[in-house]
């Protein structure tokens, strides 16, 4: 069982930075493909950003492209989403979720094929 905790979440005026981070348990976590999804109030959950379980590879959804990075520290089982330049309409829930045993280099992007999930963490931008 994994089990993923985000943070870094809070109150930031339009044009600041946010950091979340999502801590893992588990002691396969360089094994994991891992991704940041969000939710908006009324709003179906998309996509943000997606890292092979190498590090190697990124991709993200067009409305963050240039704005948001995503890495991870296997040392630290923990993936990171680094949020800048942010605009009233990235105003979410932020969730973590990983893909176990995932192919090396391969990124994932639907929900439904990711396993395991965090709580989330909200994320407010004023404007």
């Amino acid at each position: 069982q994994v089990q993923l905790v985000e943070s870094g979440g809070g109150l930031v005026q339009a044009g600041g930075s946010l950091r979340l981070s999502c801590a893992a348990s588990g002691r396969t976590f360089s094994s994991y493909a891992l991704g940041w999804f969000r939710q908006a109030p009324g709003k179906e959950r998309e996509f943000v950003a997606t890292i092979s379980r190498s590090g190697g590879t990124t991709d993200y959804a067009d409305a963050v492209k240039g704005r948001f990075t995503i890495s991870r520290d296997n040392a630290k089982n923990t993936v990171y989403l680094q949020m800048d330049s942010l605009k009233p309409e990235d105003t979410a829930v932020y969730h973590c979720a990983a893909v176990p045993e995932a192919w090396i280099f391969h990124l994932y992007y639907a929900a439904r094929e990711y396993d395991y999930w965090g709580q989330g963490t909200q994320v407010t931008v004023s404007s």
